[in-house]
């Protein structure tokens, strides 16, 4: 069962929490922003159903709702960032705008990110590029729950990648997927509708395939794009190992099996190498490459033709990266959101502990 919610219901009520644990009226702002976008975007695993996750580590003081955030190390084009325990929320957009403005000065902006927390959607991040005519990128590692091939042991995050290219007439190109075959909040809204999940998506502890949309409980784990050698998840695990090296290594943050895990009742790695949860942006200014408007004219003749590319008998049209996200934020800007009880009834209980009206 669900109950639908107007964007600006939900936009008020996650706002008024951030502010009731801290956050100056900005960063409420922008997190809740941030937060929404996947609402409207249809990736629902990662919108106002994790509020109340975002919170609890609050609670645990692993989150700093008043973050300085600063650059600690930078050259023209580069740049690291120290996020001081912030929601990653806010601190990935401050960090996104340090590569739009390092583009905007010398073509090309690269920022990694340390002592940071989850950062939602990785699609948000990266189309702020959008406006500015420049390409954008965003990546983050995440908690250890896949699995490398050939592998029982959980060594990375679902680590997503996201990529938003502007064209001219036509919708912008947004790719955003994670890199294993399916995000972990992808299992939680199956448990929450008491679903299994496809074969392909999981193990158990012993390494073999599951369909129980809780073995992560049991000791399972994700496994990485492809789902087995045969299928190419070597690649997965190629693609999340480049995430992690990115996000972790690059700007001292955690990494591989040390990366801070997002439920909050989950105690913290031992012997942890860096600091926090890690990002990696990137930003190119199309006319450090060629003129812009002829750019987008190609993108605009690249995606038209993209959709008119041939189909199996039976099978939809071709779908071009980021169409079915940005028709699903159409869709719920104008007729809601829809909300799975069990995270109203969450909310709900975030309305009764910080006394904000629901």
């Amino acid at each position: 069962m669900s109950t639908t919610f107007t964007y600006e219901h939900i936009y008020n009520f996650s706002k008024n929490i951030f502010l009731k644990i801290g956050c100056n009226e900005t960063d409420a702002e922008i997190a809740t922003q941030s937060l929404l976008s996947a609402d409207l975007r249809g990736v629902d695993s990662h919108g106002v159903a994790r509020l109340s996750g975002y919170i609890r580590l609050w609670e645990a003081a692993r989150v700093n709702a008043k973050p300085e955030l600063k650059i600690i190390h930078e050259t023209p084009s580069t740049a690291v960032v120290d996020g001081d325990r912030g929601l990653g929320l806010v601190v990935a957009p401050f960090a996104m705008q340090v590569a739009i403005d390092k583009a905007r000065a010398v073509g090309t902006g690269w920022v990694s990110v340390k002592n940071s927390n989850h950062f939602g959607i990785a699609g948000h991040h990266a189309m702020m590029a959008l406006e500015h005519d420049m390409i954008g990128i965003a990546m983050t590692n995440a908690s250890a729950l896949v699995a490398p091939t050939f592998s029982k042991e959980r060594m990375l995050g679902t680590n997503p990648i996201a990529v938003a290219i502007p064209a001219g007439d036509q919708p912008a190109f947004v790719a955003d997927f994670a890199t294993t075959t399916a995000a972990n909040g992808k299992l939680e809204m199956l448990q929450r509708k008491n679903l299994e999940a496809p074969t392909g998506w999981i193990q158990d502890k012993e390494g073999n395939v599951s369909t129980n949309a809780g073995e992560l409980k049991n000791g399972g784990m994700l496994v990485p794009l492809g789902g087995d050698k045969e299928h190419g998840s070597h690649k997965g695990y190629a693609l999340g190992a480049i995430v992690d090296i990115f996000s972790g290594i690059l700007s001292g943050a955690n990494y591989g099996p040390w990366v801070p895990p997002f439920p909050a009742y989950l105690s913290m790695p031992e012997n942890m190498p860096g600091e926090g949860i890690g990002h990696f942006f990137g930003v190119m200014r199309i006319d450090a490459f060629r003129k812009a408007d002829e750019f987008k004219e190609h993108m605009d003749k690249w995606i038209i033709r993209f959709r008119a590319a041939q189909t199996i008998e039976g099978q939809e049209k071709v779908i071009i990266p980021g169409d079915p996200e940005r028709e699903m934020e159409i869709e719920r800007m104008k007729y809601g959101i829809p909300l799975l009880s069990a995270v109203v009834e969450d909310l709900k209980a975030l309305s009764n502990k910080f006394k904000v009206d629901f």
